[in-house]
């Protein structure tokens, strides 16, 4: 037999070996021991979380001839003839290649048949969400009077897309994210079976790594097997295969960041990159580790919420009284963001970068956590003497120069206002002003909505508040991006920016780009 990944070798065969959702297996078993058997189950919840697992077993459970406390015999006829894919009792359906109306159509006109061998026909139908509204509504009256020997299983990751009418008429079930100790002992046990030898602490890693989904922790515990075949699998060889940071860099890197040493930041940043790691995963993690770090400083006992060696924990208190409780969260608010935006730029390092540098100069904000943080800084070069003095000097008083010779200064040229025909014909051809403009404000500006409001000023809304930042707490940024524009219509232009925090809202504004798309306008030099 060819070769099979460990998800599927290990695939649990019955409720038993289903861990970490025993709240969800436990009903399902009463409901078969009871004969109360629904029509229609939603299983929602994250990925790799056992959906389309139980879903499996619970099919075959239901036409089992002889069930019992484990579920599945996995011994009749009916069981390996599911399990075999042979059975047509059972169908699994992606809706996500088979979501058009008439798909669903075919499943209609095929339930109308009962089972020629068991007592349920059960329609396993994954990744529901991705149906459209007719094929929603198709659904629906069968949903609502389904045959008695008929069984709907609908699994999804996105339960906020399913359509009230369908989710009122299915029994809801949500998956846990499994927690880290209960991935770990599975990976011990299948390791025990396959006779790996690993470090707990290696087991520990990857599971935290899989973030709740025990299949993800089986897909990096096979990457890590494989690469070191027939050795024994310790931590450090984890950290090399994952690409993944150890804490003594995220302890460093915390330091920098809290010194506001931007050089060496960027330093410990490069290094990370050379040595092919994932900027997105580094951001991931370190905002975990700031996330222990507000934990040290908010609890008496961090070693029973923290999972990590008494050395690193150490470490981490050491560098957690460097720090202000308000700044973490600053550090934290501030990643979180640039951590979204990573995941749909083409810049993934010049974004990390301008947060860095955001962070390191809180003076650039004017929100309580960066005042807190500004504070610190102060008392900081207090404690180390290094108090910024100016020098002044003795200015002397410059006699007045006679009118006879006096120099005329030149003015800058003063540009007529623009009216909101011109303002809407910049927005058209928005595509200059961004070609005129710097990689990291161009990046910037990708992803906003323009609109004019009703004084013809040109309003730029933000829905990340680093890129908003980005333009208000730097004036000279504001600055160069109005020349650009009066360059392009020879008119004095007002530019607002506004910070949308609703996405809902942000999605509601005017996009007035495409509308107003006049001829190309070239930009000329002002005198």
């Amino acid at each position: 037999m060819s070769y099979q990944a460990l998800y599927r070798k290990f695939r649990p065969d019955n409720f038993e070996e289903v861990k970490g959702q025993d709240h969800i297996v436990t009903t399902l078993k009463n409901q078969i021991r009871s004969d109360h058997v629904g029509h229609a189950y939603l299983f929602c919840g994250t990925r790799g979380t056992g959906k389309t697992t139980v879903a499996k077993i619970f099919a075959k459970a239901v036409n089992c001839e002889n069930p019992g406390e484990k579920g599945p015999c996995g011994e009749c006829d009916m069981c390996q003839a599911i399990a075999a894919g042979n059975s047509m009792n059972v169908v699994e359906m992606d809706a996500a290649s088979n979501n058009k109306v008439d798909d669903i159509r075919q499943v209609i006109e095929e339930v109308q048949y009962s089972p020629a061998q068991g007592r349920y026909k059960v329609y396993i139908i994954d990744e529901v969400h991705m149906l459209t509204t007719s094929a929603f509504n198709a659904l629906l009256k069968t949903l609502e009077e389904p045959p008695s020997y008929l069984i709907f299983i609908l699994a999804t990751t996105e339960v906020h897309k399913i359509p009230m009418t369908i989710l009122s008429r299915c029994q809801r079930y949500d998956f846990k994210r499994i927690s880290v100790e209960t991935i770990a002992a599975r990976l011990r046990e299948l390791l025990d079976q396959e006779e790996i030898a690993a470090e707990e602490r290696a087991l520990t890693y990857i599971a935290k790594l899989a973030d709740g989904a025990l299949r993800d922790g089986l897909s990096l515990l096979e990457q890590c097997i494989s690469f070191y075949f027939g050795e024994e699998l310790t931590y450090e060889k984890v950290l090399k295969v994952l690409g993944a940071v150890d804490n003594e860099v995220y302890a460093s890197f915390t330091g920098a960041l809290a010194a506001g040493n931007v050089a060496g930041m960027m330093q410990i940043i490069d290094e990370i990159i050379s040595a092919g790691k994932d900027l997105a995963r580094f951001c991931d993690e370190l905002i975990w580790y700031m996330r222990n770090l507000m934990i040290v400083k908010s609890t008496e006992h961090p070693e029973e919420i923290i999972d990590m060696s008494q050395e690193n924990l150490h470490t981490l208190i050491g560098t957690a009284k460097e720090l202000e409780l308000d700044m973490i969260f600053r550090y934290i608010r501030v990643l979180s963001d640039v951590e979204n935006q990573m995941k749909y730029s083409d810049q993934k390092r010049v974004l990390f970068e301008v947060a860095l540098i955001r962070l390191s100069r809180p003076e650039m904000e004017k929100d309580y956590e960066s005042i807190v943080n500004r504070i610190h800084n102060i008392e900081e070069k207090l404690e180390h003497g290094l108090v910024a003095t100016q020098t002044v000097q003795n200015l002397q008083p410059t006699p007045a120069t006679p009118d006879n010779n006096a120099v005329e200064v030149p003015s800058k040229k003063i540009l007529e206002s623009a009216v909101p025909a011109e303002v809407k014909s910049l927005v058209g051809n928005w595509h200059q002003v961004l070609n005129q403009l710097d990689p990291v404000s161009k990046n910037m500006l990708n992803h906003v909505t323009l609109t004019v409001d009703d004084a013809g000023a040109l309003v730029i809304a933000f829905s990340e508040d680093t890129a908003y930042a980005y333009f208000t707490g730097e004036e000279d940024h504001k600055e160069k991006l109005c020349h650009v524009a009066e360059k392009l219509i020879r008119k004095s232009i007002n530019i607002e920016f506004r910070l949308v925090a609703d996405q809902r809202e942000y999605d509601a504004l005017p996009e007035l780009r495409g509308l107003f798309a006049d001829s190309d306008i070239e930009i000329e030099a002002m005198d």
